[in-house]
């Protein structure tokens, strides 16, 4: 947790670095992916929203919270004006779902976005990854465990960056739930993203909710989750900590620290 350097973190301009527009259309309802089932056919749309005479631009994919079980697209109001793109995704739900369609919902998302960003001028280099609560777990699963993507011929490591809010590092709740498991009894399995750290991932911001505020440790397994990275040798992750803000309040702020790390991870790539 880093409570100084947080503050001048988010005080810092991401102006200099992506190019600003005064014209932003959005698209709504557009499928992302096409199967034989009448729920992936309702629920599995994206809307996009970006700069309308702006090229090159990067993309934030974004994956919204609920539990796994609820929860709408939307595009967020922090994210609006500032030469971003957003791809905001609708994935089924439990339990009409299982949970395997919803990470492949997912990736089937991400993947839409590599291949179709360049026809609304974006950069398919500068494709970020972020999510709230599920939506940051959705994040994870996906960036880390490749075999997701590698159904849809994208190289999980293609994405420039995965910046979780308050998504679970363990298997998720809903899931463990669903095996008779108390929300107490932690499980690290393969539907865990701590089950695949590894030192070629993507940047990993992860940023939780104050430890004394957040829903059960969801501070601490996301502590875990940046120490086993570091240990595996990851280069590029970092934790933050937002004190006095508990679960659902540490969005706001937490687009702060989206939006500057998406500066200094341009930057890198344009040095």
């Amino acid at each position: 947790m880093k409570k100084i350097l947080l503050l001048l973190f988010c005080l810092l301009p991401i102006t200099s670095i992506v190019a600003q527009s005064e014209n932003y259309k959005i698209v709504n309802d557009i499928a992302y992916r096409h199967i034989n089932d009448s729920y992936a056919a309702e629920r599995c749309k994206v809307d996009i929203y970006y700069p309308e005479d702006v090229k090159d631009f990067p993309t934030v994919v974004w994956f919204h919270g609920g539990g796994l079980s609820g929860g709408e697209k939307f595009i967020p109001e922090q994210l609006k004006q500032s030469g971003l793109a957003v791809v905001a995704v609708n994935y089924r739900l439990l339990p009409k779902a299982q949970l395997t369609d919803c990470i492949d919902d997912a990736a089937a998302a991400v993947a839409w976005t590599f291949n179709e960003i360049g026809k609304y001028g974006g950069n398919p280099q500068k494709i970020f990854v972020a999510g709230h609560s599920a939506g940051g777990y959705l994040a994870s699963m996906i960036g880390l465990d490749k075999r997701w993507l590698d159904k849809y011929g994208i190289d999980a490591n293609l994405i420039a960056g995965l910046i979780p809010f308050s998504g679970q590092a363990i298997t998720h709740y809903a899931y463990r739930q669903s095996k008779g498991m108390k929300d107490t009894q932690p499980e690290i399995d393969e539907f865990a993203p701590l089950y695949y750290v590894r030192a070629d991932a993507p940047p990993l911001i992860i940023v939780s909710g104050d430890r004394e505020m957040e829903m059960l440790g969801r501070y601490e397994e996301n502590a875990y989750f940046w120490r086993m990275m570091k240990v595996v040798g990851h280069k590029d992750v970092y934790l933050y900590e937002l004190d006095g803000y508990d679960h659902g309040a540490m969005a706001a702020p937490a687009f702060h620290i989206l939006k500057n790390h998406i500066r200094d991870i341009l930057k890198k790539k344009k040095d």
